[in-house]
């Protein structure tokens, strides 16, 4: 049993991404699709999507796919993912005490009331949430 899906998911993209793959798979839940699309919006991922699983298959239902990006020489969009809020530890944030990811060279990604988005629209919307990631 999974105990911390994200962080799986991050690691997935982090491992995916230092091996230069085209693409990392995993099982879907809505939160990472959501965390992947703020990716995809962000520059940092080229395409995400979301496919049934084969029908004889036991696992997952639906896998969910995320296309890396890369730039010359094979350079990931990704230089580094960390998981901030787990499972043991949440981390919550008022929307004046945001952090910026590498003096805005970053981005971190949060689940507020308004669901999941990037320490910029939270900024602007003044909304809070839990801290999630930060990608830079």
């Amino acid at each position: 049993m999974m105990t911390d899906p994200i962080a799986d998911m991050l690691t997935r993209i982090r491992n995916g991404a230092m091996a230069r793959h085209e693409r990392v798979v995993m099982p879907h839940s809505g939160i990472k699709e959501n965390i992947a699309h703020v990716l995809k919006a962000e520059g940092y991922v080229d395409d995400v999507r979301v496919a049934a699983a084969d029908e004889g298959a036991s696992g997952p239902s639906r896998l969910l796919t995320v296309v890396l990006r890369y730039g010359r020489n094979r350079q990931s969009a990704i230089d580094g993912v960390r998981r901030v809020s787990s499972p043991g530890q949440r981390v919550y944030v008022a929307h004046d005490r945001i952090p910026r990811v590498r003096t805005g060279m970053g981005v971190s990604i949060l689940s507020t009331s308004k669901g999941v988005m990037t320490d910029k629209e939270a900024r602007r919307s003044r909304l809070g949430g839990e801290l999630l990631c930060e990608v830079w």
